[in-house]
């Protein structure tokens, strides 16, 4: 659907269930509590399923959206969510009812009734304004810093290549809306525990380098989070260190989960390289330059897939 369907749509239905992904970024936390903030400013019921896997960073966003216990939605909507099996554990019981869903990666798998997407968005948040201003001409500052947030985070404070004109223009939009900015920057991009501190440290250390250094590597064990204390509040945005790195054009990041052989791998790449295409070869996916893909693999046998794969490419 367009942007003026999906306003008609939501504007003609009430009772809204908001579904997020799974290890839930900035970007999915405000799309859904902006959109419910709005919603539920025009008078409509709208809540935020809980999130077990929201760290403490992005709570403040949302905690008042959640879902009661008891409520009975009559309409399901996923945001920022490409597919079924991004949905946390409690939302299994809804991911084959979802009605719509409003996202911004070109691999979405169109599971729901409806969807509404541009992949061309460097953040789901994008669309969400454009929906709510259509809808209702403007948006409150609550809502403001909630899409803020959205943006500035899928662009990593609107400094990695996905950020376009649109993106700045929203964003400013949003300042002038009330998001505090100053605020908000300090929180999201300008403070670091001292785990996290620990934790890049022995990252940066252990960065390998392969295909002439256009290929950096990083490995997170669970013995790393053991040994700094880290949690996974610490690893928000932890996938942007080794591209960080003069002359990587492919940053990828192995990180152990649950256990050793429950592992996630996050590709960040210049326009070079299509990040989507290396981990579509996984079963993953994402956008053009920022996707993942899980396995079920030890790190070392995924980091030697990996170097097979991207022998394609380099």
């Amino acid at each position: 659907m367009t942007i003026s369907e999906t306003a008609a749509w939501l504007g003609e239905r009430d009772k809204f269930l908001i579904l997020t992904h799974r290890r839930p970024d900035g970007d999915t936390i405000g799309c859904a509590s902006a959109l419910a903030q709005s919603l539920c400013e025009q008078g409509k019921t709208a809540y935020v399923l809980y999130n077990p896997e929201i760290t403490p960073r992005y709570m403040q966003f949302v905690e008042e959206h959640w879902a009661p216990d008891g409520y009975e939605p009559e309409h399901i909507i996923a945001v920022d969510t490409a597919s079924q099996d991004m949905f946390p554990k409690n939302g299994d019981d809804y991911k084959n009812a979802v009605s719509l869903c409003i996202d911004h990666h070109p691999s979405n798998t169109f599971f729901a009734q409806h969807t509404c997407l541009d992949g061309r968005c460097a953040s789901c948040g994008e669309i969400i304004y454009d929906i709510l201003i259509m809808m209702y001409g403007s948006i409150s500052g609550k809502c403001a810093a909630s899409l803020y947030t959205a943006l500035s985070t899928d662009t990593g404070c609107f400094a990695y290549a996905n950020t376009t004109a649109d993106t700045l223009r929203i964003a400013s939009l949003a300042v002038e809306a009330g998001a505090p900015h100053r605020e908000l920057n300090k929180l999201l991009f300008r403070t670091r525990t001292r785990s996290r501190v620990k934790a890049e440290a022995m990252i940066n250390f252990g960065l390998e380098f392969h295909f002439g250094g256009a290929v950096a590597i990083a490995t997170i064990t669970r013995s790393m989070m053991e040994e700094t204390g880290a949690d996974e509040d610490d690893m928000d945005d932890i996938a942007s260190i080794p591209g960080s790195v003069e002359g990587v054009v492919a940053g990828i990041t192995i990180r152990e989960l649950s256990g050793e052989r429950d592992c996630k791998i996050s590709v960040r790449t210049s326009p070079l390289v299509n990040a989507n295409e290396i981990c579509g070869r996984f079963g993953g996916g994402g956008h053009a330059m920022a996707a993942g893909a899980t396995f079920e693999a030890t790190v070392s046998e995924i980091k030697e897939a990996l170097l097979d794969i991207l022998g394609d490419f380099f």
